[in-house]
C-alpha cells in the first residue's frame, strides 16, 4: 500500500470530523428548531455527498494518485484545498479531541459509583413501547432505551459546607415524553428517585417534547418526594410545546418549584444555599452576582456549556444534561455525538473547573430511540467534603 491511501484515509476522517464539529455545535446555540434541523440535515447531506461526488468526479485523478502516479494526478484547486484543511483538522480538531476521551480522565473528578441496571419493562405489566416506531427499535440488538442505570454516586466538592456532607441529590434530566414510550416509564424513574429518600430532587430540562404530554406531568411528577423540595430547568426540547408556561403549571401543579431564570436563597440543613436555574440560550439566564460573601451556591443547568457562566459567579455545583451521554458511545474512544460548544468534552460525567464541581448525567429519555453502550441514568449523588 503507497502512502496516498493513508493520505485519502486521513482526508476522509478529517472531513468526517469537520462536520461532525459542525453538528455538536449548532446543536448548542440556541437558534430555532427549524433553522437547527435544516442545518443538521444539510451538513448530514454534505457530509455523503462530497466523497460521493469527488469518486463520481474525479475517479481517473484518484485511480491514478492510489497507483501512485503523483506526476499525472490533477486534481482542481477547491478540491486540493478541502482536502488540505480536512488534513488541517486533525490538529485544530482532532488534538483537543483526543484530549478530552474519558479514557484520559482529564478535568474529571474521581466520584466512586455503585451502579444498578434495570431493565424496566420487567417492572411494568404492559409494553412501555406506546407505537410501532419504538416497538421495533426496542427490539432492535444493543439497544438499551429502557435499561436504567441507578447510579449511585458520591461526589466530592470543593468548598462544600461540613454541614451539607452527607447531603443526598437526586437527579433527574432529558425525561423527553415524545408519546413513543408509556408515562410508566418515566414514573417508574421517579418512584426509584424517591424510594431513595434523597433530600433534595432536581431535573435539568427537557422534560417535555409533544403537546399531547403535558397532561402526564402531574400524574408522573406528584410522586416525587424529597425534603428540602423538587426543582426543576427547562431545555431546548421544551420550547417544542406551544407555549412553556404549560409546562411549567403542570410541573407546578405537580409540586415542583420552577428554578428557571431564578435564584434564592433556601436552607439546607439550617444554613443558607443559593440556588439558581439556568435555561440559557433557550430561556432567559439569572443575573447573578460574582459570589464575594463566600455563599455556597448550586446551579441547575440544562447545559454543561453554562459552567464558564457558574465559574465567573463563583458557583461550586452545578447539575447539566442536554447531551444525553452522546446517545452512544465506543469502546474506549466514548461518544461522539454531543449538542455541545464543546463537543463530547462534557458529554456525560463528573467534573472539576474550579471552582465548580459539576455532574453530567446521560438523561433518561430521547426523541431518538436508540442509545449503545449509554444507557439511561439515574444520578443519586450524595455530596462530600472535597
Amino acid at each position: 500500500m503507497n502512502r496516498w491511501w493513508l493520505v485519502l484515509l486521513a482526508v476522509a476522517v478529517g472531513h468526517f470530523g469537520i462536520h461532525l464539529a459542525i453538528y455538536n455545535r449548532v446543536n448548542a446555540i440556541g437558534l430555532s428548531r427549524l433553522t437547527t434541523k435544516i442545518i443538521t440535515k444539510g451538513f448530514l447531506l454534505s457530509t455523503i455527498l462530497i466523497p460521493l461526488l469527488l469518486l463520481l468526479w474525479f475517479p481517473r485523478p484518484l485511480r491514478e494518485l492510489l497507483a501512485n502516479q503523483t506526476e499525472t494526478a490533477r486534481f482542481p484547486v477547491y478540491v486540493t484545498t478541502y482536502a488540505i484543511v480536512c488534513l488541517s483538522s486533525w490538529v485544530f480538531l482532532g488534538i483537543p479531541w483526543l484530549l478530552w476521551r474519558p479514557i484520559f480522565g482529564l478535568e474529571w473528578v474521581r466520584a466512586p459509583r455503585s451502579i444498578e441496571i434495570q431493565d424496566v419493562q420487567r417492572w411494568v405489566r404492559h409494553s412501555l413501547a406506546r407505537t410501532r416506531r419504538c416497538k421495533i427499535e426496542s427490539r432492535l440488538p444493543l439497544n438499551q432505551i429502557f435499561d436504567l442505570a441507578i447510579e449511585q454516586i458520591t461526589l466530592p466538592v470543593v468548598g462544600l459546607p461540613a454541614q451539607l456532607d452527607g447531603y443526598k441529590i437526586a437527579h433527574l434530566s432529558d425525561i423527553h415524553l415524545t408519546g413513543h414510550a408509556h408515562p410508566d416509564y418515566a414514573k417508574h424513574v421517579v418512584q426509584m428517585a424517591t424510594r431513595w429518600q434523597p433530600e433534595m430532587m432536581v431535573l435539568s430540562g427537557d422534560i417535555i417534547d409533544r403537546q399531547v404530554c403535558v397532561d402526564w406531568l402531574p400524574e408522573i411528577f406528584s410522586l416525587a418526594e424529597a425534603r428540602d423540595g423538587c426543582y426543576y430547568v427547562l431545555g431546548n426540547h421544551d420550547t417544542r410545546i406551544s407555549d412553556s408556561r404549560q409546562t411549567r403549571r403542570a410541573m407546578d401543579l405537580a409540586g415542583w418549584t420552577d428554578l428557571g431564570n431564578l435564584s434564592a436563597i433556601h436552607s439546607l440543613r439550617d444554613i443558607p444555599v443559593r440556588m439558581i436555574g439556568n435555561e440559557y440560550p433557550w430561556f432567559d439566564r439569572p443575573k447573578v452576582e460574582p459570589n464575594d460573601h463566600g455563599e455556597f451556591r448550586v446551579l441547575v443547568s440544562h447545559s454543561p456549556d453554562q459552567i464558564w457562566w457558574a465559574r465567573r459567579r463563583g458557583i461550586q455545583l452545578m447539575f447539566a444534561g442536554h447531551t444525553h451521554g452522546g446517545q452512544g458511545r465506543l469502546p474506549l474512544i466514548g461518544p461522539l455525538l454531543s449538542p455541545s460548544y464543546h463537543g463530547s468534552r462534557f458529554a456525560s460525567g463528573d467534573f472539576y473547573k474550579p471552582p465548580t464541581t459539576m455532574h453530567v448525567s446521560r438523561g433518561l429519555g430521547g426523541c431518538h430511540l436508540m442509545r449503545i453502550h449509554c444507557p439511561p441514568e439515574l444520578s443519586l449523588v450524595t455530596l462530600k467534603a472535597g
